[in-house]
């Protein structure tokens, strides 16, 4: 489907067509999000709240691979802070942190509906659950 596509279905398709753009571009950026507005027949005021409520729209610039950490009372009890530690030793980043050279950006998110895979995290689009330290490790790769 192409963004024209998308736009032509209204306000409903807002998060579909944010999606949309957000892979084009990498982020949603005041610009796009007035631009998205516009497409919608949306007020940007309103469009932002969409796009600030859904925690999968980026309305700042992030990293080229985006880990989504659950930041769940049951992935805490389960060894998220230790999955975060390990971020920080591997990356150099904290929560809301991006990589110097731009491939890894670290971003807390209320839940990720795995409690019955906590800890768990997204990178990218892809869900992991039951995380620990070296299956964290193996995802990062070879990551500094």
């Amino acid at each position: 489907m192409t963004a024209d596509e998308i736009a032509a279905q209204g306000p409903a398709a807002a998060i579909d067509y944010l999606r949309f753009l957000q892979a084009e571009r990498g982020y949603i950026s005041d610009e796009t999000l007035v631009e998205a507005a516009e497409a919608l027949g949306m007020s940007v005021a309103v469009l932002d709240e969409v796009a600030t409520f859904y925690n999968l729209i980026f309305r700042e610039k992030v990293g080229k691979n985006v880990i989504l950490l659950c930041d769940s009372a049951v992935c805490w009890m389960m060894g998220r802070e230790a999955l975060q530690t390990r971020v920080f030793e591997r990356l150099g980043i904290g929560p809301g942190e991006t990589t110097a050279d731009g491939e890894f950006t670290l971003l807390p998110v209320v839940c990720l509906g795995a409690c019955d895979k906590a800890p768990a995290l997204m990178v990218g689009d892809v869900l992991h659950g039951d995380v620990d330290v070296l299956r964290l490790d193996a995802l990062l790769g070879g990551a500094a």
